[in-house]
């Protein structure tokens, strides 16, 4: 996966030079990088605290649920610049944000729907190589798994980010990682990788798994 560490930051190469997407730093040496804000994007976050597992190739296919305005993808789309990104956004106002983001960048493909019911959008989207969910609710753990079993290729990743607050805001967060750490693996998911998000995002972790069936 080609992103780049320096200075204590990590970045992407990027694939509109000249334009900023979320009023990141852009940073010239011989190319174009735009420093990846580890407070505005867990998965800058899950990176600088050592995710090392995650595979993307250029040509990857990602479906991406809880896209928002579209700072992670657009680090994505850095990535995977000959692949496709299928951004799943529910609220219409964000998803206008998705769409003018789309319009700069063609490998991002930007979908109004809903990640708990991954049938309505079933028709749309082909195979992925990786399933990234960032969906604070409390179903977000079974939402994902049900997305995993519709849309992930055979040796597809998965990679969920828990917030442990959006599922139960009086038991301790390290015991809900672990509740949903068991639930993944009683459906027959292996856990690769976890890592925890603080300082960048307190409460949270992330899940990097593969189906294990």
């Amino acid at each position: 996966m080609k992103v780049y560490y320096k200075d204590g930051n990590v970045a992407t190469k990027n694939l509109t030079p000249g334009i900023s997407v979320y009023g990141e730093e852009l940073i010239n040496e011989d190319e174009e990088y735009r420093i990846w804000n580890p407070r505005r994007s867990k998965l800058a976050a899950a990176l600088l605290n050592g995710l090392k597992n995650l595979e993307l190739e250029d040509t990857s296919k990602v479906l991406y649920l809880g896209a928002s305005t579209g700072t992670t993808v657009s680090h994505i789309s850095d990535i995977v610049i000959n692949g496709k990104i299928y951004a799943i956004e529910f609220s219409p106002t964000t998803a206008k944000k998705l769409v003018q983001l789309s319009r700069q960048r063609i490998n991002i493909a930007p979908i109004l729907g809903d990640a708990t019911k991954p049938k309505a959008y079933m028709n749309i989207i082909e195979k992925a190589d990786l399933i990234y969910c960032d969906v604070a609710q409390p179903t977000q753990s079974e939402l994902f798994m049900k997305n995993m079993n519709l849309f992930s290729k055979d040796e597809g990743l998965g990679l969920l980010m828990i917030k442990a607050r959006s599922i139960d805001v009086v038991q301790k967060p390290k015991k809900i990682f672990k509740e949903q750490e068991k639930k993944l693996k009683e459906k027959g998911f292996k856990i690769i990788e976890k890592v925890k998000l603080e300082p960048y995002e307190k409460d949270h972790i992330a899940f990097l798994v593969e189906k294990n069936f």
